[in-house]
C-alpha cells in the first residue's frame, strides 16, 4: 500500500500546516509517510511523543550512528551545500555534540545575554528610526531580519556590512536541504560562504578580538580538536540559528498579534505581559515547524508504533504545541496562558542554546514596535500574507504594515 504523501511544499500545507497536523494527530499520531524525494519518514505529532523523542538517546542525529550500510547507501546524496549542516553540533551526537556545545555555551547563558539588552534595544530603535517617517514598512525585511542578524554578527565579529550577503547565502543553502532539490544557486552560496568564513578565521588568527570566532579558534588551539569543517559548521550554525529562527519569531509574532486584535490590545494595555506573550507567540506560531531529522539507532516504540532501526523520524513541533491533551484551547492565542511548556526550543541535549537570546530579542523587538507604532496594522488582507515554504522553518516572506 502506498504511503501517504508528506509534502511541505504543497501550497495548502504552506498556508496552514496546523490544520494538516491536527488531522494527523487525531487519526495517526505516529505516521509513516513518503516525502517528495521518495524517502519515507515517521511523523510524530503528539506532545508527549515529541517531548519523549527529543530526550530519547536511541533517536540520533547522525545516520552513521543508526543505519546499516545498505540503509546508508539508500539515503539521498546530500548536496555539497549541506556540508555546514553535517558538521555543526545540531547534527552530531555525543560525545562530539557535547564537545562542540561546550565551546559556545558560556556566551548564551541568561546572564551573558542580559548584558546585550542595551545593544539590542539600540538596534531596534535605529531600525524603526529609519522607517518612522514613511508611515509604512515591511516588518520582515526592515526589522525582523536585520535586528537579530546584526546582534549575532556583532557577537561573532562579522561586519554589519556583510549581513545581506550572508542572508542571501543562507537562504540558498537552507533551500537546498533534503528533501528540497539542490540547484546551482546552493552550490554557489556554499562556495561564497566558505570563502567568507575562511577569511574571517584568517583575520582572527592574525588579530584576535573579543568575539565568538576568536573564541572558537582559541578553543581549537587549546586542544578541543575542532576540524576546519567543524569550525565552519559551528560558525554557520551560530549565524543561522542566531538570526533565521529569531527573525521568524519576530515576524510570526507580529503577524499573530495583528490577526488577534484582542490579544494585541491586551499587550498594549499591559507591556508587563511581554515575557508571557513571547512564550505564547512561540507556542502558537513557532519559528520552526518540525525538528531536524533523527534516525532510530534501534527499533523504538513511539506512541503505539514501532519505528524500525535506521528509519528517519521527524518530531513535529507545531503539532505538539497545539495538542489539546497538553494545552487547553490550543488553537487560541492567549498571551496570559499559564503552564506554557511549549517545545519550540526543543528538549533534551539539543535544547536551543540560543533560547535566552531569542527571548530577549523577541521581547525587545515586539515591545519596541508596539510602543513606537501604536496604530500598527496589517497592510494586506489576512489571506494575502505569504509564507516561505520549508520543511523545518516557518516564516513570512513579507509582512507589510502601515502605521
Amino acid at each position: 500500500m502506498a504511503l501517504p504523501l508528506f509534502d511541505p511544499f504543497d501550497p495548502r500545507y504552506v498556508a496552514d500546516p496546523h490544520a494538516y497536523y491536527a488531522r494527523l494527530r487525531e487519526a495517526a499520531p505516529v505516521q509513516r509517510a513518503a516525502m517528495p524525494d521518495g524517502q519515507s519518514v515517521w511523523l510524530s505529532t503528539r506532545y508527549a511523543d515529541v517531548e519523549a523523542a527529543f530526550a530519547d538517546p536511541r533517536l540520533v542525529k547522525d545516520p552513521r550512528n543508526a543505519c546499516s550500510p545498505e540503509q546508508l547507501a539508500r539515503l539521498p546524496a546530500r548536496p555539497e551545500a549541506a556540508r555546514y549542516v553535517r558538521t555543526n553540533m545540531l547534527s552530531r551526537d555525543p560525545p562530539d555534540h557535547t564537545r562542540l556545545r561546550r565551546l559556545v555555551s558560556k556566551a548564551f547563558t541568561p546572564r551573558m545575554v542580559e548584558h546585550l539588552r542595551p545593544r539590542v534595544q539600540a538596534i531596534a530603535d535605529a531600525l524603526l528610526d529609519a522607517v518612522a517617517g514613511r508611515g509604512e514598512m515591511d516588518v520582515i525585511d526592515e526589522y525582523a531580519f536585520p535586528l537579530p542578524i546584526t546582534v549575532i554578527a556583532e557577537m561573532l565579529g562579522i561586519p554589519a556590512a556583510d549581513r545581506d550577503r550572508f542572508r542571501a547565502w543562507s537562504h540558498a543553502i537552507l533551500a537546498a536541504l533534503p528533501p528540497m532539490p539542490a540547484g546551482p544557486a546552493a552550490g554557489a552560496a556554499a562556495d561564497g560562504l566558505r570563502e567568507f568564513l575562511e577569511g574571517r578565521f584568517e583575520e582572527r588568527r592574525r588579530a584576535p578580538a573579543d568575539d565568538l570566532i576568536t573564541g572558537l579558534l582559541q578553543a581549537e588551539e587549546a586542544g578541543d580538536r575542532l576540524s576546519k569543517e567543524e569550525l565552519q559548521g559551528m560558525a554557520y550554525l551560530l549565524l543561522v540559528a542566531g538570526y533565521e529562527t529569531t527573525a521568524n519569531l519576530i515576524g510570526n509574532g507580529t503577524h499573530a498579534l495583528l490577526v488577534n486584535p484582542d490579544q494585541l490590545a491586551k499587550l498594549r494595555a499591559d507591556p508587563a505581559l511581554l515575557p508571557s506573550a513571547v512564550e505564547e507567540l512561540v507556542r502558537f506560531s513557532p519559528p520552526g515547524t518540525t525538528s531536524t531529522l533523527r534516525y532510530a539507532a534501534e527499533d523504538v516504540a513511539v506512541g503505539g508504533a514501532v519505528i524500525p532501526k535506521g528509519e528517519m523520524v521527524i518530531a513535529v513541533i507545531a503539532a505538539a504545541n497545539r495538542d489539546p491533551a497538553r494545552f487547553p484551547s490550543p488553537d487560541t492565542l492567549d498571551i496570559t496562558r499559564a503552564d506554557n511548556k511549549h517545545l519550540s526550543f526543543g528538549h533534551g541535549i539539543h535544547y536551543c542554546l540560543g533560547a535566552p537570546l531569542a527571548r530577549l530579542e523577541g521581547e525587545i523587538a515586539l515591545g519596541t514596535l508596539l510602543r513606537r507604532m501604536p496604530d500598527l496594522r496589517l497592510g494586506v488582507a489576512p489571506e494575502a500574507v505569504t509564507w516561505r515554504p520549508h520543511i523545518v522553518l516557518r516564516g513570512l516572506a513579507k509582512l507589510p504594515v502601515p502605521f
